[in-house]
């Protein structure tokens, strides 16, 4: 087995979608992700002799609630493309009366989502009878047979968009509008929650859990508080025991495997108790300053290398960005020259259809491996390059899309 696990090759990947290295605080891997009392803890079904849990997973909920300005978090699901499936049953089950009555079936899917989004909302939509629509999020037309939409933000591209109109328009034609948000950069944009989403779920997975072989990782989901009821997985609250005292507990389950199967909002069968746990351990250790202080890293770096990179002649299509830049290359680069170079170099690069080449930029991104980014494509533009320097810190985003509340 060593033998032909020696076979395989780590790259550096900044192919982001989704999934981007980071750093797991080493008390948090040894405490906690390699210790059998985390590991291989079942379902908290026994309070009392669950509360370290109950705690480490309530603490999960407010770090959420707190990134998306959202009221409600569950404690995590399997991960962001499930979660999205959820959303769409979930709001599926919220059509008014009269959209019900109507047989109002679709869901409007912005086309700049992730692909494994989109495939698992498709294969969980078929069964259910709703129809999925997929295209540009300025040109939708608000017929009456749509009840909801799902936004990517900032979306698969990497461009921040702006969805403020958006969603006022579609909560005046009464859809429910979900968003699956980079819950890392809402240390630095304007969350969800403030422009109105009714849900807001994603992927947790840079918050310290490490990229294994693409998974797992913990999704979340976040809702306003009157959709409590029918919200999937579990949410953990606070209670008294019967000296007065407070404790934790499992406040709300809504699958099916604990109550009615006709009142339960979901047979979901997964949270991701222990990634979950540690991404919100991930953000104790660091604090809100310092989370904050990662995401304005990683935003440097990018912006510092999109300018060196656009000095090579390359154009940048991204008008507002986090930590992904997409280029359109010169005539006389190929994406092939690209790819054969940083494949010399160790790296995976995205490269999307129509030739146009893009990388996300994470927290392991330091200035040798940001030189190495900036090296491939100066050598593919025959061009040299100065080395990068991460000292400067730059700051790219236009002030209304940027989180103002603490």
């Amino acid at each position: 087995i060593a033998e032909l696990a020696a076979k395989n090759k780590i790259y550096t990947s900044y192919i982001g979608m989704g999934w981007y290295n980071t750093i797991t605080p080493a008390v948090i891997q040894r405490n906690v992700f390699e210790n059998p009392v985390w590991y291989t803890s079942y379902t908290p079904y026994q309070a009392e002799v669950s509360q370290g849990r109950l705690e480490a997973l309530i603490n999960f909920q407010t770090v959420i609630c707190d990134l998306t300005a959202m009221p409600l978090a569950n404690c995590s699901l399997l991960d962001e493309a499930t979660a999205a499936a959820e959303a769409v049953t979930m709001m599926y089950a919220l059509r008014s009366r009269e959209q019900q009555k109507t047989g109002a079936n679709v869901v409007f899917v912005d086309e700049h989502i992730f692909p494994q989004t989109l495939a698992v909302i498709n294969t969980r939509a078929i069964p259910q009878g709703i129809e999925i629509r997929t295209g540009k999020y300025q040109e939708l037309k608000y017929t009456p047979d749509i009840f909801a939409c799902v936004l990517q933000y900032p979306n698969s591209n990497g461009n921040i968009e702006n969805y403020t109109a958006f969603t006022q328009k579609a909560h005046e034609a009464n859809y429910k509008v979900a968003v699956a948000a980079d819950i890392l950069s809402l240390a630095l944009l304007v969350p969800p929650g403030e422009w109105g989403a009714d849900i807001v779920f994603g992927s947790t997975q840079r918050l310290g859990t490490p990229l294994f072989y693409g998974g797992p990782s913990a999704a979340y989901f976040a809702t306003r508080d009157e959709y409590k009821r029918n919200i999937p997985g579990r949410i953990i609250g606070l209670s008294k025991d019967k000296y007065g005292k407070l404790c934790y507990r499992m406040a709300l389950q809504t699958r099916e495997q604990h109550i009615k199967r006709e009142k339960a909002t979901s047979n979901i069968c997964t949270s991701q108790a222990l990634l979950a746990i540690m991404a919100g351990f991930y953000a104790v250790y660091h604090g809100a300053k310092g989370i904050t202080a990662i995401a304005k890293r990683i935003h440097s770096t990018t912006a510092s290398l999109e300018k060196a990179i656009c000095n090579l002649k390359y154009k940048q299509v991204n008008d507002q960005y986090f930590d992904t830049l997409r280029f359109v290359l010169p005539e006389y680069v190929s994406a092939q020259q690209i790819r054969t170079i940083a494949l010399g170099k160790e790296v995976n690069l995205r490269y999307f259809d129509n030739g146009d080449v893009g990388f996300s930029i994470d927290e392991a991104t330091n200035s040798a491996s940001a030189t190495t980014l900036l090296s491939i494509f100066a050598i593919a533009a025959g061009k040299d390059y100065p080395k990068e320097n991460d000292n400067v810190q730059l700051d790219t985003i236009n002030k209304s899309l940027k989180r103002q509340s603490p």
